[in-house]
């Protein structure tokens, strides 16, 4: 249990949302914006669910009044997970569109998160479902070694969405998933090049070199502004990294897990994939 400990205290901001905040006042002072992550997943019962969004419903609240205090930047990610969809997917729909009221009402941006493939095609769809009605306050995540991702990016790409476009970190079959580091790198790149021209501000998520360099040069030759996407990386990895790039005029998005469910989180991330075990410790030497 040591090493996951140790490694939660580098990557996890804090078990508290109050002490949270400070965490994201400093990158802010740092030129980066933020997202809160609530540590968690895949709730089963309709009263731990319920729990969850109103836990998700004080997030929203308390950015908005950090925004109004201090400035802060930050959006929210959520895993539909947590909030009722491994329970009835309306039952989770119902949840979801009371935190897009109050976001939509207090001006905050909420992610819903991509877990693994068996849920995928759900939270699309549930994703569909609201953003006609709040266009400006959620938006998707993508991942690149999914097969399946092309259509999705076509999919998002027609509805002008804001897609948040990642690797992917959770173990899926070679049915399912390019299994390859490096079609899946193509694969990044063909998606963002879709997300930059046709899509609405997407996140370029990201810790890999050539991945940020090609996303440079694809926005530069087709004189795409830098305000038109961001850069995102993990709290804790390659913080040099993230003010360099905020530095050039980028936006730098960091996304920053909290919460009392760390050990969970990273012991499961660990047994997932191999190259999460690779990741985490190459990445706690780079800058």
């Amino acid at each position: 249990m040591h090493l996951p400990f140790f490694l939660a205290r580098r990557f996890v901001a804090a078990e508290t949302l109050d002490d949270t905040i400070p965490v994201l006042e400093r990158l802010k002072s740092m030129g980066l914006m933020t997202t809160l992550d609530l540590l968690g997943e895949y709730v089963d019962e309709r009263d731990l669910a319920r729990e969850a969004t109103e836990l998700y419903l004080d997030i929203a609240n308390r950015i908005a009044d950090e925004h109004e205090r201090s400035g802060i930047d930050a959006n929210i990610s959520i895993k539909l997970s947590m909030i009722g969809q491994k329970v009835d997917e309306g039952f989770c729909v119902d949840n979801l569109r009371k935190l897009l009221h109050v976001a939509q009402n207090r001006n905050v941006f909420v992610r819903l998160d991509m877990e693994g493939s068996d849920i995928t095609e759900s939270t699309l769809s549930i994703f569909e479902q609201v953003f006609p009605d709040y266009p400006d306050n959620v938006g998707i995540v993508l991942q690149a070694y999914l097969k399946r991702t092309r259509e999705d990016v076509h999919r998002m790409c027609e509805l002008n969405a804001r897609v948040r476009l990642c690797k992917g970190a959770y173990k899926e079959p070679p049915s399912v998933a390019h299994q390859s580091m490096e079609t899946i790198r193509e694969s990044f790149v063909e998606y963002m090049k879709l997300l930059l021209s046709n899509a609405r501000y997407p996140g370029i998520a990201t810790h890999d070199d050539l991945v940020i360099q090609a996303t440079k040069d694809y926005a530069a030759a087709n004189e795409i502004a830098t305000d038109r996407y961001e850069f995102q990386m993990l709290y804790g990895i390659r913080q040099e990294t993230q003010q360099s790039i905020a530095s050039e005029g980028y936006n730098m998005r960091v996304y920053v897990p909290y919460g009392r469910q760390w050990v969970p989180y990273f012991s499961r991330r660990l047994r997932e994939r191999k190259e999460n075990v690779w990741f985490v410790l190459k990445n706690l030497f780079r800058r």
